[in-house]
């Protein structure tokens, strides 16, 4: 399998939020990187998944880890796995930073999580949660009682308190990256993301991939409910690694954290250069993963479908030619896309699954000359001329690459709007075929010939 490694040429230093469930640490996560990343809610343990996410206090970049609540003799297996959860954060982080819930005040459990802090060789910081008023921190006092030498008052949700805290913290980080590298070169890592309906397998080759439990995974459907962001290196290429939540069918969501889920992992598809789409091998396509896929070819995204589950699939179905053909019949419309059985439990077909990103990668970022351009266009039209338009013959002066993330062609031509939908699939067809773009959306820019004029004037 190609080398996949965790990307470390750019480490920002790393603060993890701990605490007990609900005592506002999704609250906080929002705060300090600027956007609603992580799921709020008033129910406790919304947060299952370590979620990260980059933040920046007073010019200085950090990672920002929000864990699972921190119970310390879960019972349930899922209980466990997120525990486990919170146990990564602190071995992953230089600095933590427990969070105590002023309004319910001192619980058992504080005193259990400040015991297993002290033995923590790093620095940790104290806050208390929701003293949003001067009369409100006579709450803060029965902390005390835990021992701790400095404890801070903050609101998370109103940010009182954050700048006295936020800045002792960023006093003890270690020194963080030099971005000039980055900043003279340009060299913006390829987001992936892994997407599809719940249960069908997402956070399991997450694990597979980066080779580590770093996603809860139970047997229960839409157990992931925050996306989750990782970094990783493969090849010479760098990526992010976003395993979205599940996607339900709307009959399903019944509750506003699985509705928000929904629209967290459309806007990771949204966010995402190249889409892996787990199709689940024995339940075949669904209307569902059509409107997934949809959504993600509409917006010009690299696709890869890798069947799931295919060492569960009966042997007599088991065929991978009849049921590529299933597939590209119930999906027409991304029959450019490749195509790969796996399963991401075993680690069979990873390894040209992985290949597969490695060739979109490419294709998805390649610059064609111009000349080249223009040659197989003309070769394209000529084998198949568009048919007339307004009793006008269509004719194209001449093509050039406009962008990248994804191809994107302008062609110039004597009338635009008489190049019909056909001809433009033809032709997407064609060129990416020609030009060795396999997997890449193309995006043709149909433009008059005047539009150059006035742009030269």
């Amino acid at each position: 399998m190609p080398q996949l490694k965790s990307d470390h040429s750019r480490r920002l230093p790393v603060l993890a939020l701990v605490g007990r469930p609900n005592v506002g640490k999704s609250t906080l996560f929002n705060r300090l990187t600027g956007q609603r990343k992580a799921i709020v809610d008033n129910l406790p343990g919304v947060t299952r998944d370590r979620n990260y996410g980059e933040a920046e206090w007073h010019g200085t970049k950090f990672l920002l880890i929000d864990t699972g609540g921190f119970e310390p003799d879960p019972v349930t297996a899922l209980e466990k796995q997120i525990q486990e959860q919170g146990r990564l954060a602190t071995e992953q982080a230089d600095v933590l930073l427990l969070l105590l819930d002023g309004k319910a005040g001192l619980n058992p459990l504080d005193r259990d999580a400040v015991r297993l802090l002290r033995q923590v060789k790093k620095p940790v910081f104290f806050a208390v949660n929701k003293i949003d008023t001067q009369p409100k921190e006579i709450d803060l006092y029965e902390f005390y009682a835990l021992g701790l030498d400095k404890i801070f008052p903050v609101s998370a949700e109103h940010g009182v308190g954050l700048s006295d805290l936020m800045d002792r913290i960023v006093g003890v980080f270690p020194a963080g990256p030099d971005d000039r590298e980055e900043e003279e070169t340009g060299a913006k890592p390829l987001c992936l993301a892994i997407v599809g309906r719940p249960n069908v397998g997402k956070s399991t080759l997450v694990n597979r991939l980066l080779g580590y439990e770093r996603s809860v995974v139970d047997v229960l459907p839409g157990t992931t409910r925050d996306a989750v962001d990782s970094a990783f290196v493969l090849g010479e290429e760098r990526y992010i690694l976003v395993d979205t939540a599940g996607i339900r069918r709307k009959a399903k969501i019944v509750d506003r954290i699985e509705r928000t889920s929904v629209i967290r992992s459309l806007g990771s598809v949204n966010r995402g250069d190249l889409v892996i789409h787990l199709l689940d091998g024995p339940e075949g396509v669904t209307d569902q993963d059509a409107q997934i896929l949809a959504y993600a070819f509409q917006r010009g995204k690299g696709l890869i479908l890798a069947v799931n589950k295919w060492d569960l699939v009966a042997e007599d179905r088991r065929n991978t030619k009849s049921h590529s053909e299933q597939v590209h019949q119930n999906l027409p419309f991304v029959d450019f896309a490749p195509l790969v059985f796996i399963s991401a439990l075993t680690g069979y077909g990873i390894q040209g699954l992985m290949r597969r990103v490695q060739h979109l990668a490419i294709s998805y970022q390649r610059r064609i000359q111009t000349a080249t351009l223009n040659q197989v266009l003309r070769e394209v039209v000529s084998r198949y001329p568009p048919p007339v338009a307004q009793g006008r013959e269509v004719k194209f002066f001449y093509a050039t690459q406009t962008g990248i993330r994804p191809p994107t062609l302008s062609l110039f031509v004597n009338l635009p709007k008489g190049i019909s939908p056909d001809y433009q699939r033809y032709l997407v067809h064609q060129l990416r075929a020609a030009l060795g773009l396999e997997g890449a959306p193309i995006q043709l820019v149909l433009r008059a010939r005047r539009d150059e004029r006035r742009e030269k004037k």
